[in-house]
């Protein structure tokens, strides 16, 4: 597999290296006599891959999910799960303390992971402005890990009979993954005077564009606390384990669209005349990422929780042969 990775690489290279010689593959001014006058017009192809960094904040999105908590006399409190799973009568020496909504509580932690990513782009260098290149590319940013447990935690506020109480609290664990692919339009500034691309240089460039941002998630959810299993608008999106004392809840999966904002810069070195080594990175915002709640057989789901503003940072070395 290797030694035919080499082949493909010398014949399309053989193939690159050789193209400036052929009228055809430079739009021009014809002026007679077979000759050309080139304008700088280029068909542009690259390849490339690399690491990307993802940083977002995450929002609790559950919407409204009350729960009862019990206390003992120690002011020791459980949630209603963990009392219902002492039996029928609940556990001795606890009484009702009060409800919480649940959404009312904060992420424990916000995305940050590594993960791999790759890309290609097919474009033009502009006739008469070979500076300016224009490409349609698209990246793959590969499968990254969110896990938190707690999901949610801090100071919830119980309406009790008598009077309000406010307990520290935590929801949720969870276990989940998210990738995303974009399509983009670009447009590329290459710092370089004349016609040609100057051979064995670096030559910088700044890049700026837009794209579609498909982001696929996968959501494995534990009531590790006990309090998420009681609240009914729940119930269908998991079953009760063995004991009956919490919810298995359902492996999820969700795809989130969005407009992408893309910016780039990196510099490219000239192997010859029409082909490039390429270091860039490039960042890429997208608005908001969700993970969802499914049913069994995904015909109900409802948010859970959102990342907002996330921003990959792609690391990426590539090919790039123009012709």
């Amino acid at each position: 597999m290797k030694n035919k990775f080499l082949y493909i690489i010398s014949v399309v290279s053989c193939f690159a290296a050789g193209a400036a010689s052929a009228n055809w593959q430079y739009a021009g001014t014809y002026v007679g006599d077979g000759a050309y006058i080139d304008d700088g017009a280029r068909f542009v192809m690259s390849v490339r891959g690399g690491a990307a960094i993802g940083n977002a904040k995450i929002k609790n999105e559950m919407g409204p999910v009350s729960t009862v908590y019990y206390v003992d006399d120690t002011g020791y409190v459980i949630s209603e799960g963990m009392y219902k799973s002492c039996g029928d009568g609940g556990c001795d020496g606890f009484r009702e303390l009060g409800a919480g909504d649940l959404s009312t509580l904060s992420s424990n932690k916000k995305f940050s992971e590594y993960s791999f990513a790759a890309g290609a782009s097919v474009g033009w260098t502009l006739p008469n402005r070979p500076q300016w290149r224009v490409e349609l590319g698209w990246d793959h940013i590969s499968e990254a890990d969110y896990n938190a447990s707690p999901m949610f935690d801090g100071d919830l506020v119980l309406n009790g009979s008598n009077a309000d109480y406010i307990i520290d609290a935590s929801a949720g664990a969870v276990q989940s993954k998210l990738s995303s692919d974009v399509i983009s339009v670009m447009a590329f500034y290459d710092f370089f005077d004349g016609v040609y691309k100057p051979v064995n240089k670096l030559i910088p460039y700044v890049g700026f564009g837009a794209g579609y941002a498909d982001t696929k998630t996968i959501l494995n959810l534990t009531d590790l606390y006990g309090n998420l299993s009681w609240d009914l608008a729940m119930q269908q999106y998991g079953k009760f384990n063995e004991y009956g004392t919490a919810l298995d809840f359902y492996k999820s999966e969700e795809h989130t669209s969005n407009v992408a904002g893309i910016l780039a810069a990196g510099a490219s070195y000239g192997v010859t005349s029409s082909m490039f080594l390429d270091f860039g990175a490039r960042v890429m915002y997208i608005p908001r990422v969700k993970w969802k709640l499914t049913n069994s057989d995904d015909t109900s789901n409802r948010d859970f929780f959102n990342a907002e503003s996330l921003i990959y940072v792609n690391l990426m070395l590539g090919l790039r042969f123009e012709f």
